[in-house]
């Protein structure tokens, strides 16, 4: 295993940031770690890193702990902070030649893994620039090019597109899925479309729990729960529902509309179109929620303690 989260807790004085979280990443998967704000996702990134001691529990890189042997763990490990720290006075080129050297990089060594980064983030016209002549996008993709510059083998992207233009967006997105064709990537962010673009496996964290894990594909799969919405012209009464057995759970929405749990969607379909028909209503709509990742993230994150 690429990356083992284990039992992960951390306290911020006497509130609890993360409680007891548990999730493992293989070797060239893409996993997204999904998240309101304040449910811990930057606090659990920094631990993975080797950023921020936790209270309890441990990260395993390659089976190397990043509490107890920290230096070891860095040389595997490339981190993108939600706020890209960047020195501005510096020149991209000069600034990634600092950073090899933290690795312990030198002479063509280090000029090649330079080289390497400066084209894989699209670098190439803006290395003799100042880091605080450019643009957010490409801040990020210095970022980036930090991240990658010591070859690592997994990569932990906090919040990598917050703030950037549809445009920038659309290339760091490009950059990211580039990087995780020979890398390990924890992509954390709080926005759906990225995670269904460019993840394999998608844990989902809220009020620093663990509420979901397992492959993209499983949570989305045909075997979740389906939803229909019915609206009539017509008001609609609770009782008339009282009797179907491919019913589940119903919720008033409005006066004509009903949201409808179904057991069985099949046979829920057709009582609902009996119904109409008995009653003569005039059918609005009857449409299926689409179970799509936003929908799943609501429904697990929408508790309040």
């Amino acid at each position: 295993m690429a990356l083992e989260v284990k039992e992960l807790s951390k306290y911020y004085g006497q509130q609890k940031a993360l409680d007891g979280v548990n999730f493992t990443a293989e070797k060239g998967q893409v996993l997204g770690f999904l998240g309101p704000n304040g449910a811990g996702k930057s606090t659990a990134m920094k631990i993975a890193a080797g950023y921020l001691l936790p209270d309890e529990g441990d990260v395993l890189v390659n089976g190397v702990s990043v509490i107890d042997h920290p230096h070891e763990a860095s040389k595997m490990i490339g981190y993108l902070p939600e706020h890209n720290p960047l020195y501005l006075e510096m020149y991209v080129r000069e600034f990634l030649s600092f950073v090899a050297g933290l690795y312990q990089l030198k002479g063509r060594k280090a000029a090649s893994r330079i080289d390497g980064v400066i084209e894989a983030c699209g670098l190439g016209g803006e290395q003799h620039k100042k880091i605080g002549a450019l643009s957010k996008g490409y801040r990020q993709r210095v970022g980036l090019a930090k991240a990658l510059v010591h070859d690592p083998e997994v990569i932990v992207l906090d919040e990598p597109t917050s703030g950037l233009d549809p445009n920038q967006l659309v290339d760091i997105r490009k950059l990211i899925m580039s990087i995780s064709k020979e890398k390990t990537l924890i992509l954390s962010t709080h926005v759906m479309q990225e995670v269904e673009a460019l993840c394999e496996k998608v844990v989902i964290i809220h009020q620093g729990k663990v509420v979901a894990q397992d492959l993209l594909a499983n949570l989305k799969s045909d075997e979740a729960e389906t939803v229909l919405y019915l609206e009539t012209q017509e008001r609609l009464k609770e009782e008339w529902f009282a009797a179907m057995q491919g019913l589940d759970k119903l919720r008033v929405l409005g006066d004509g509309y009903f949201q409808l749990k179904a057991a069985d969607v099949s046979v829920l379909r057709k009582e609902i179109m009996e119904l109409v028909s008995e009653k003569s209503l005039s059918l609005l709509s009857l449409r299926q929620e689409q179970r799509n990742l936003e929908s799943i993230f609501r429904q697990l994150t929408s508790t309040k303690e």
